[in-house]
């Protein structure tokens, strides 16, 4: 049998296996038997998402308090030496000009483009955590449009306890519970800083977006 061969037989194999809609409507071992084991308990997906978070090379921080959030906001501004950040309107974002105290371009209000390419650092609010695989899940409705997460350098993340979950069946159904039939028009996995291998397999960040990524959990 050719190399040919065997690659259509195992197409013709594959494409007589019938793949759920839904995870809900799977059979036991079926949408998940392929994906990566996942944490059960908060706890535990913490620490995988953790562990995914630094295998790719992106900050975790889990916060016991909202108090906390402003002290690690000014420590990364005094660190990289920010001059003007990015953000949108939210519940967790509304408060980063006033702590920062800093020039702040917002994208949810008509802004120039080149405003906010000069800008250090995007924070924003996502849709969800995944611990499986270490992955930010963000639209443009709770991102701030779509420019806003993938311009500025660094990408700081802002999320709720409530989103941290388990693998990607769960947040796939957390946004289908958040946005019904009306989904957003950009969805988007981020795994961490933007990068690339192309030249001589050697890894450069940034090359097409943030070249740091750092996720808070409140």
């Amino acid at each position: 049998m050719t190399e040919r061969e065997k690659i259509l037989g195992r197409v013709r194999e594959a494409l007589g296996v019938k793949t759920p809609h839904r995870a809900s409507d799977a059979a036991p071992g079926t949408a998940r038997e392929y994906l990566p084991p996942a944490g059960e308990s908060f706890e535990e997906r913490v620490t995988q998402f953790r562990e995914n978070a630094v295998a790719l090379r992106a900050g975790f921080h889990l916060l016991q308090t909202r108090e906390e959030l402003p002290k690690l906001l000014r420590e990364l501004r005094d660190a990289e030496g920010w001059k003007r950040v990015a953000t949108h309107r939210g519940e967790l974002t509304d408060r980063v000009a006033e702590v920062l105290g800093l020039p702040v371009v917002r994208t949810d209000a008509p802004y120039d483009v080149h405003e906010l390419d000069r800008c250090d650092a995007g924070i924003t609010e996502c849709d969800a955590l995944v611990a499986q695989t270490g992955s930010v899940l963000v639209t443009n409705r709770s991102a701030g449009g779509r420019a806003l997460s993938v311009l500025p350098p660094h990408h700081v993340v802002l999320a709720r306890r409530g989103q941290l979950r388990r693998d990607l069946p769960e947040a796939f159904e957390l946004l289908r519970e958040k946005y019904a039939g009306n989904y957003p028009s950009m969805i988007s996995f981020i795994t961490g800083p933007s990068r690339t291998g192309d030249i001589e397999r050697i890894i450069v960040l940034g090359a097409h977006g943030p070249k740091k990524l750092t996720v808070v959990c409140l």
